[in-house]
């Protein structure tokens, strides 16, 4: 007991207290999160067929766009704890705190305690990580896999033990159905680092790294081809695929797809021609961006918390869209995401700065305004810490040793994705999670070994860390300085102090090695006070649960919204429901979503997520009309255009008369409250690139639908 007392790291208890904080406080004021993904937990809770295909309607009609090990986490905890938002929530902040804790246990053997504790600090204060961690969007449940990963082959290489290595890929396999082709991103560093640091013959090598590709296919594959030999028929239609294939998405939507930034044409009409139903002759704003179908709201509710706008002159916050609320695609960009809202929505839009606000293509990008405030604090000083340790360690007998070798896997996890982060057409700012690790340990074991050589040595390797001071507090400075009318200069002029303070006194403290052992540790934590500001904002000010990011912008941008129904459609809806198995039918899952998160029930997203899926042929919607399984559709009245289906509702359908389940203000008060939230919310959808009205009355029609 005393020694494990002694063993006990106090650093390291405050630093996941810390991540712990900024992880989960508050979370609980999130109502349904990101409710495409919630909706689905809600299905999945129903059934074991829900919970295997990952369901997105109780019904079983299709699924959401993703592969189903992180919502069965969270069907997990909400089965537990209840449906909540912080339930489904809650997987992914514990899983950003163990991510915390795995950096520690990963750097501390090769690098020593205080790397390890630096590092798991930079980890803990990562802006897009703790970001993604407050949502129920699964990159940071990603990040822990792909950890344990790392842990797993650097085991196998410390006990000369294959099985570990083979288990190492066998678990990026599970990170495959996590997030599908995301987690190989990492394979490239493990194979590197399998075979400059394990020790045996190239022949065994070669063999072995055969065997694990397999296992890596095999468990990765595992599920898809289990989805694809399952008869149509008796499963759900895979979402945002265009075969209705698992194996597909896969490869295509979630893979290939998302670096050339072209997305799959989903589905067209509902006899597989023309255009989406979703998109079909949909209004556009100046951006290009196609209006919204939204849910049926009450008019009178006050369903905003709208009353700042972000700043025009800072950086446009990616909130873009409500926290429970999705875009649909945009006729360019046809199939959706599940991830998130499409171009035009939030961020620099239509201005040459990457699809969703993330920078132009290009080696510098992750130096651009618009994603080193999420990710790249510490990137120019891990880059110098990089050169730090190979100049601080030398080759013993013209070979590597541990330091090197441990930290070329980190250089080779950092440079791939980096590089696809690059030159990738298609991606989220939450993305960025994906550098965090590689970052932090670089940086922090950079700073040991610059530290050690400017205490030590002379010349170059000296000047190594006062430059790196230099750099990195020049270039956080300039991020910086995107934000001055938000957050003024103040900080701006304290970072500056603090390093030029700390440089300056290490140049000028002679003979004293503590003290400058202290102020060296005084410039890394002052490199650290903006990215743990950043990384408090989405507790301080709320965040996004679709398109989560961190900053300061939060505070005077649009507040996420919380999911709102139209209670008396839904009590209309189940007062004439005559045992159909669908409570209604809408266009995609935007509307879909809040409806069976609020009920439990069945809501048909005919097109899938963005409304644009191939699911139904329109006699095969008609025989379900027959059959007595869907008796209403809603159809937004910001459709243009035609589909097969989406037709035949509006020439065959009976109009629902609005007054039966549209609330109608009954007052004066009601009447000015109403346009008064209306003005608000078509200010919201200008600011949000053309997001479409939020709340008010609602413009679209419902139809009572029966076949001769």
């Amino acid at each position: 007991m005393i020694k494990r007392l002694q063993k006990f790291d106090i650093y390291l208890f405050f630093i996941l207290i810390l991540s712990a904080i900024l992880n989960i406080y508050h979370i609980w004021k999130d109502d349904t999160v990101n409710a495409y993904y919630t909706a689905t937990v809600t299905s999945m809770m129903q059934s074991w067929h829900n919970f295997f295909f990952a369901s997105f309607d109780p019904a079983g009609y299709v699924t959401v766009d993703k592969p189903p090990l992180a919502f069965w986490l969270q069907t997990i905890s909400a089965k537990i704890f209840g449906l909540h938002g912080w339930s489904v929530i809650l997987p992914q902040a514990l899983a950003g705190i163990g991510s915390v804790y795995l950096i520690y246990r990963l750097v501390k053997p090769t690098f020593g305690q205080v790397a390890a504790r630096l590092a798991a600090l930079i980890m803990a204060c990562t802006p897009i990580a703790v970001a993604v961690s407050r949502t129920n969007n699964i990159d940071s449940l990603l990040v822990f896999i792909l950890l344990l990963a790392t842990g797993m082959m650097f085991k196998a290489v410390k006990q000369q033990k294959v099985l570990w290595a083979i288990a190492s890929f066998a678990m990026i396999g599970v990170g495959f159905n996590t997030k599908m082709l995301q987690a190989y991103m990492i394979v490239p560093a493990l194979v590197l680092f399998y075979i400059i640091a394990y020790r045996t013959t190239w022949k065994k090598k070669l063999l072995s790294l055969m065997i694990s590709m397999i296992v890596l296919l095999g468990v990765s594959a595992t599920w898809s081809i289990a989805v694809d030999l399952t008869s149509k028929d008796k499963r759900p239609y895979m979402g945002s695929s265009q075969t209705n294939s698992a194996l597909e998405l896969a490869f295509g939507y979630n893979g290939l797809q998302r670096l050339t930034g072209q997305q799959s044409m989903g589905g067209g009409s509902s006899e597989g021609k023309g255009q989406p139903p979703s998109q079909q002759g949909a209004q556009k704003n100046e951006n290009n961006s196609s209006a919204v179908p939204q849910p049926p709201t009450d008019a009178n509710q006050n369903n905003t918390d709208n009353s700042n706008q972000s700043s025009s002159q800072d950086r446009p916050s990616m909130q873009g869209p409500p926290s429970n609320s999705y875009d649909a695609t945009p006729p360019e960009m046809p199939g959706g995401n599940g991830d998130g809202p499409p171009s035009g929505v939030g961020g620099k839009m239509g201005n040459g700065s990457g699809m969703f606000g993330t920078g132009t293509k290009g080696p510098l990008r992750l130096f651009q305004s618009e994603l080193s405030d999420q990710i790249s604090w510490l990137l120019p000083f891990a880059l110098f810490g990089t050169v730090g340790i190979f100049l601080s360690t030398v080759f013993e007998r013209r070979r590597l040793n541990t330091k090197q070798k441990e930290t070329l896997f980190w250089v080779a996890w950092l440079v791939p994705a980096a590089v696809f982060f690059s030159v990738a057409g298609f991606f989220h700012h939450y993305y960025l999670i994906m550098l965090a690790p590689p970052i932090a340990v670089l940086a922090g074991a950079g700073w040991v070994a610059m530290t050690r050589l400017f205490q030590t040595e002379t010349g170059i390797k000296k000047w190594l860390f006062p430059v790196a001071i230099l750099g990195t507090t020049a270039f956080e400075i300039y991020i910086l300085s995107t934000f001055t009318n938000t957050i003024g200069y103040g900080l701006s002029i304290a970072v500056g102090i603090l390093g030029i303070g700390t440089v300056l006194a290490l140049l000028f403290t002679k003979g004293k090695e503590k003290l400058k052992q202290l102020i060296s540790l005084v410039a890394i934590l002052g490199m650290l006070i903006t990215p743990l500001y950043w990384a408090s904002t989405p507790l301080l000010y709320g965040g996004n649960s679709v398109l989560p990011e961190a900053g300061p912008q939060l505070a005077s941008s649009s507040r996420s919204m919380s999911s709102q129904v139209n209670e008396k459609l839904i009590s209309y809806l189940e007062k004439n429901n005559t045992g159909e198995e669908f409570l209604f039918g809408t266009t995609d899952a935007t509307t879909a979503s809040p409806y069976i998160i609020k009920t439990g029930k069945a809501v048909m997203a005919l097109g899938g997520f963005s409304g644009s899926d191939n699911i139904l042929t329109l006699s095969e919607f008609k025989e379900l009309v027959k059959e007595g399984k869907i008796k209403y559709f809603y159809i937004s009245g910001m459709r243009g255009g035609s589909s097969d289906i989406l037709t035949w509702i509006q020439k065959n359908g009976k109009k629902v008369a609005t007054s039966k389940w549209q609330n109608t203000p009954s007052s004066t008060t009601n009447q000015q409250t109403s346009r008064s939230n209306n003005q608000q919310s078509d200010q919201n959808s200008q600011s949000n690139g053309g997001m479409g009205r939020m709340g008010g009355m609602g413009s679209g029609t419902l139809y009572e639908l029966s076949v001769d």
